[in-house]
């Protein structure tokens, strides 16, 4: 069985609105999240990233923008046609605390693909979100 949410938590030393940016503008995504990013950062915006190093891209709709609280957006679920209604739901949650800011990521909805989908989604994805979010603690340290 398939599980149907990925979850990470990690503190970064920064504060919240710091955070905030590199989450939600093009210059701080393109840091981070891939090498080429544009959001519309409204319910029903578009976010659009490109890895130039995978030669991947994918597209996600902005649900849910609460500055400088919480980001969430659908997306693709990995080896579905793009036009496919099945999507993740990652939603990014900030929380200041007294080290700087908590950020939780949780990513759901694989179940919604097939078994060998939904299991290959969900590996390449935890996979991914340990190696982006070492990358966003990498820019935010560096850009301090």
């Amino acid at each position: 069985m398939v599980s149907d949410r990925i979850e990470r938590e990690t503190v970064l030393r920064h504060p919240v609105e710091r955070v905030w940016a590199a989450l939600t503008t093009a210059e701080g995504l393109s840091q981070w999240f891939g090498s080429v990013a544009e959001i519309d950062l409204r319910p029903g915006g578009r976010a659009y990233f490109r890895w130039e190093d995978l030669d991947e891209e994918s597209v996600a709709t902005i649900t849910i923008v609460d500055p400088p609280h919480c980001l969430a957006f659908r997306w693709p679920i990995e080896g579905w046609p793009e036009d496919d209604p099945p999507r993740t739901l990652v939603t990014f949650t900030l929380e200041p605390v007294a080290d700087g800011t908590r950020l939780r990521l949780v990513e759901s909805g694989f179940t919604q693909a097939a078994d060998h989908l939904a299991r290959s989604a969900h590996q390449a994805n935890s996979q991914g979100w340990a190696a982006e979010l070492g990358d966003l603690e990498t820019y935010l340290d560096a850009a301090a």
